[in-house]
This record gives C-alpha cells, structure tokens and sequence, in this order.
C-alpha cells in the first residue's frame, strides 16, 4: 500500500530482457536505505517487488517486470537513463499523506497540453472510457505515481494542477505533451460500483 507521496526521482540505470521477463536495475538512495529482498517500491505508480537491493552499498536495486505490468504500464517503453519516481509502501504507523494507493496500474494516459503559471501548470491528460466513471472533480486520481487532486475532469479527459513542489520534485515535471503515464484511478470508487451494482444487476 502507498499513499502517493513520492519521496524521490530515482533513474533507472540499466533494462535486461530474460524470456518474457523485463529486469530493471534503479537508482534510489532514498528508497533502499531500509529495503530488503521482497520489499515493494512503486516505481511511477508500479508496485514492483525488490529481487536484489544493495542498500547503502551502492543505493541501487533490482526488479522483476512480468509481461502483464508491461502490458498494462508505461514501464515497457523505459529505458535506461529514464528518470521515475519512487515510493516505499507506507508503514501501518505512518501518514496517509495522499491518498490510498495500491500500485496496480488501471491503464496508461496521454498528456494532451500543459498550461504554465507563473510558478504552477495545469496539466490535461487523455481518460479511456473505461476509467472516466471513475474520476469526479476534486477527487483523487494517481499519475505515475503521484497523488493529485483532480481539477476537472471530461468524457475523455481530465486535468490536475501541479504545485511548484510537485514539479520540482517529480518527473510530471518534466513531462512533454505526447509522454504516457500511468494511471491508478480511486480504489474506493471501484469498490462501491461493484457493491451497488450488485443491488442493481449491473455489477462487473
């Protein structure tokens, strides 16, 4: 589980193929101070298990890609030299700082345009059909990896508004109109549609 609160911009330094298996090796000082073998790191939103970390040794570590999260996310177009956002699963005693995040990427989104202000953007990101249902304006919506709060939202599209210290301290900084990112909508408003579908006939 996570919250959406990235704690720093990792790089991910090298991608290895093995059979249908994706291998990233990623550098995070942060995240690995305390990470052991089987911990979870999101990586852009992707809850990834660490196979190899190195901790304070080098601050990198290993992880394992199967071809559903590649099917499914952003991270089988990376390449080494990408920077990614990174997040460790929050502990039961910490803070719920974003909102809850489970690392199981809906789907992937365009960036249509990015409106600059004097020291925040607006950002507007393409919305498959499918997830639109999903999002309502103001509420939460994940965006590789960052929790954020939605400013409006389209039948195929919604916006969020970044502060100066989102875009300093995350790769939405840095993201082009045309770049995909990676999408977790609100995992209560799924539930909820399952469970009142069911009283309705209409559950999925």
């Amino acid at each position: 589980m996570f919250t959406g609160i990235v704690e720093e911009m990792g790089e991910v330094l090298a991608v290895r193929e093995s059979a249908e298996v994706v291998e990233f090796t990623v550098r995070g000082p942060l995240v690995t101070t305390d990470a052991g073998h089987g911990d979870s790191i999101a990586v852009n939103g992707v809850c990834l298990t660490v196979i190899d970390p190195h901790g304070s040794t080098d601050g990198t570590f290993r992880v394992e890609l199967v071809p559903e999260t590649l099917k499914r996310s952003s991270l089988g177009a990376v390449a080494a030299g990408t920077p990614v956002n990174l997040e460790r699963a929050v502990p039961v005693s910490g803070r719920l700082g974003g909102h809850i995040v489970q690392g199981h990427v809906d789907g992937v989104a365009t960036l249509i345009s990015r409106t600059p202000a004097e020291r925040s953007d607006e950002l507007r990101f393409s919305l498959a059909p499918d997830l639109a249902r999903y999002v309502v304006e103001k509420g939460s919506i994940t965006v590789d990896g960052v929790s954020l709060t939605v400013a409006s939202v389209g039948p195929d599209s919604f916006t969020v508004a970044l502060i100066p210290t989102t875009l300093a301290h995350t790769t939405l900084g840095i993201r082009r109109a045309g770049d995909t990112v990676n999408i977790e909508v609100d995992v209560l408003a799924k539930y909820v549609e399952r469970l009142v579908g069911g009283y309705g006939g209409t559950a999925r």
